[in-house]
């Protein structure tokens, strides 16, 4: 396996090509429908245009729908923009309309044909645990914009080999979210597919999520569906950077269930879906509208498993790969939230302690240094002794970062330059604790 800017990527697994309508694991009935619905909602398109928005290749599986919707006169050709039948501007009838309505009854999906079920379980098992393996060179390399102390360095590359569940806990503002996003960067690097949506039992379920995915641009572009001859690959399926879904006090047990709209009659995947083959940071665990142990309950099974079940509402459960790496993060004492039995199936713990005296000069050095400001040793030795030594303050390896952009408010608004004076100091510590 490459890692991310060594050459091009060898996945895994890729999507097959499609050379015949059986290769889709749709039937035609369906095909047929869901052409019927983007004629009826877009009006008029060329062969190609339909075929684009279905992704799938027009020769080998587009024409054959359109030639039976002809026939049945559910819809009509209006004309021709070029050569070839995939230039033919087709319109839906009044008999294609209304069954095109009595579809929209059942469902509004409009969009990439979906995915079989059982090709999506398939694809993600073939590529969820293919991540990158870290070792103390590779993570001194790619955490060396993190300021860590060496306890809390040691534990992080044998969690993240792990891939399958972290515990962050510790005070505030010393980095945890920080941490976790890196090790998402750090073992995430190669790509992989999701499709755009999937089907089981006639039910459409969408997956692919722009705010939540970053599909590779590149690859995106080369999935052309209208071509005549043959063509690689399935453009059913988005080729995406790994991903690291974030959700914080927002988070509730419905958020991990099949979200149905009543209104459009389809579901869109759960975070945990969405997640599978990446990561999924829970931050601010204990912070959620739902109760702490009835959280970790909903995850007991996918994690000892490696499996997650959703229900349809038709009362139908279906099996999910939980290919997961979860991190939970939290800044309240592990005691308040959960029990031994839990913390014995979450593989690594790990304490994110606040900075030592070195530590914190470190860090407010880099910042200095990002912000354009000389560092200046005296003043620093004066903040601790003032603001933190004598006021008994303690140490959070955000405060570095926090003074300094307290410091350059103050000194564009005074009209000066800059510095670690006593002075700007003074302003800028007095400005940003508050004794509690």
């Amino acid at each position: 396996m490459s890692t991310a800017g060594i050459g091009p990527q060898v996945l895994d697994w890729e999507p097959p090509a499609i050379k015949g309508i059986e290769d889709t694991g749709l039937t035609q009935g369906f095909l047929q429908d869901l052409a019927l619905k983007i004629m009826y909602f877009r009006g008029q398109l060329t062969g190609h245009d339909i075929a684009e928005y279905m992704h799938l290749p027009f020769a080998t599986v587009v024409s054959t729908i359109m030639d039976f919707l002809k026939r049945e006169q559910m819809c009509e050709v209006k004309g021709s923009g070029g050569l070839g039948a995939a230039t033919y501007q087709y319109s839906i009838t009044s008999k294609g309309a209304e069954r095109a309505r009595e579809q929209l009854e059942r469902t509004t999906y409009v969009g990439a044909a979906p995915v079989p079920w059982d090709n999506y379980v398939a694809a993600i098992k073939a590529q969820g645990g293919n991540r990158l393996r870290v070792n103390p060179k590779m993570m001194q390399q790619s955490l060396s914009h993190l300021v860590l102390e060496d306890t809390v360095f040691g534990k992080i590359g044998p969690a993240a080999n792990s891939g399958k569940s972290i515990f962050l806990y510790g005070p505030p503002g010393n980095g945890k979210t920080t941490i976790a996003e890196s090790i998402g960067r750090m073992i995430l690097t190669n790509d992989m597919y999701i499709p755009y949506a999937v089907e089981v039992d006639g039910q459409i379920i969408k997956v692919y999520d722009e705010i939540n995915h970053v599909a590779v641009p590149d690859v995106e572009r080369k999935m052309v569906t209208g071509q005549l001859g043959p063509r690689r690959g399935d453009a059913r399926w988005v080729r995406i950077k790994r991903p690291v879904i974030m959700v914080g006090g927002e988070l509730t047990l419905d958020g991990l269930e099949l979200i149905y709209d009543p209104t459009n009659k389809y579901y869109e995947a759960p975070f945990q879906m969405k997640a599978n083959g990446g990561m999924f940071l829970i931050d601010d665990f204990g912070r959620q509208q739902v109760r702490p142990r009835d959280l970790l309950n909903r995850w007991i099974v996918p994690m000892e498993k490696q499996i997650d079940f959703l229900a349809l509402h038709t009362g139908r459960k279906v099996e999910v790969p939980f290919e997961v790496l979860i991190v939970f993060s939290t800044n309240l004492p592990p005691r308040d939230l959960v029990d031994e039995a839990f913390l014995r199936r979450i593989r690594h713990k790990i304490e994110v302690t606040s900075p030592t005296f070195d530590g914190y000069r470190e860090i407010f050095k880099r910042v200095c240094e990002r912000r354009r400001i000389e560092y200046d040793e005296q003043g620093v030795r004066y903040l601790l002794q003032e603001y933190y030594i004598k006021r008994n303050q303690k140490l959070r390896a955000n405060h570095p970062r926090d003074i300094l952009d307290q410091l350059l408010d103050i000194a564009d608004y005074l009209g000066v330059k800059p510095v670690l004076t006593k002075e700007l100091l003074d302003q800028a510590a007095d400005s940003y604790f508050v004794q509690l």
